[in-house]
């Protein structure tokens, strides 16, 4: 995921802000980290570059 992705992402709950929280990293790419939202209290992890932006009920385990 670009870091530049940021600016357009939004909690899919709630619409609001989210925190990028970054594991791994390469150059500008974030490879494995975190998405947070501080309203919802829901992550959203983020593998191989992807976001995962399902909501937690439609998230497979």
């Amino acid at each position: 995921m670009r870091r530049d992705l940021m600016d357009i992402l939004a909690c899919p709950i709630c619409k609001k802000e989210l925190t990028l929280t970054v594991t791994k990293e390469d150059d500008d790419e974030v490879i494995t980290g975190n998405l947070n939202c501080a309203q919802c209290k829901e992550d959203y992890p983020i593998e191989d570059a992807i976001p995962n932006l399902l909501p937690p009920s439609l998230r497979q385990a």
